[in-house]
């Protein structure tokens, strides 16, 4: 596996559990108002961390860690994830994984073989908004819809999430999204917010409009109002 960034630490990361992160390279989406862009973009110019590096660190931690988030990018592009989430559950410890949805299949097999315990899946937008929000024309949502589907089984603990961007989701998108996965046990809203290493900032053409901004605290709690009927839970994060 090609780690590609470590936090050793967080509390965020894998709610409910003190966790820590690993990031991989490499993804299938242009999303503009993405914050990894060089994880994105250009993951050979980031530091690589060895497995055996990372394997130690955590035989270090048992008892005081409980959980391994694997973030990117994008992990299900790394065909070797079922081993390296296999060699993580061997040392005891619960495994987050975030993803895209781009690929069912693989979220399939991890789901079968009991290789994740709880999977965070990116909404983008309304099916009709996704090239936009993924800065692909013409992008196709079959396998997001199938990931989806596959979520909504509930097999497994799952959370889909949305990070809102003004230039990209309105109260329709909501309402579009809101009917998609109506039922889902958990869906959060993420406040946008610029960190200076977009994806627009280095592919302009992806982004809508030259600028990208977020939605106020009431601008977000008011969308989440109007989620609210539609999933078991709703929250807000990433705003104070």
């Amino acid at each position: 596996m090609q780690i590609h960034g470590f936090n050793k630490f967080t509390l965020l990361d894998y709610p409910g559990h003190i966790a820590c992160t690993v990031f991989t390279g490499h993804c299938n989406m242009r999303c503009p108002f993405c914050q990894n862009a060089s994880l994105v973009l250009f993951p050979e110019t980031q530091p690589a961390i060895p497995e055996e590096e990372f394997f130690s660190f955590l035989k270090k931690r048992r008892g005081i860690l409980e959980g391994v988030c694997v973030t990117g990018g994008e992990p299900t592009l790394s065909t070797d994830l079922p081993d390296f989430l296999a060699k993580i559950h061997e040392l005891g410890y619960l495994i987050k994984l975030d993803t895209n949805g781009t690929n069912p299949a693989i979220l399939t097999q991890l789901i079968t073989d009991k290789l994740v315990d709880y999977i965070a899946m990116d909404i983008k937008s309304s099916l009709s908004g996704y090239p936009a929000a993924v800065g692909i024309p013409g992008f196709s949502t079959a396998a997001i819809e199938e990931s989806v589907a596959l979520l909504l089984q509930n097999t497994v603990p799952y959370e889909f999430r949305t990070t809102v961007v003004r230039e990209l989701h309105s109260k329709q998108e909501f309402l579009d999204i809101a009917n998609w996965i109506k039922g889902a046990r958990a869906y959060y809203l993420q406040a946008f917010q610029d960190s200076g290493e977009l994806i627009s900032h280095f592919c302009p053409d992806t982004a809508p409009t030259p600028i990208l901004t977020g939605y106020t605290k009431k601008e977000l709690e008011d969308f989440v109002a109007l989620l609210a009927p539609y999933v078991q839970t709703i929250g807000l994060r990433g705003i104070d």
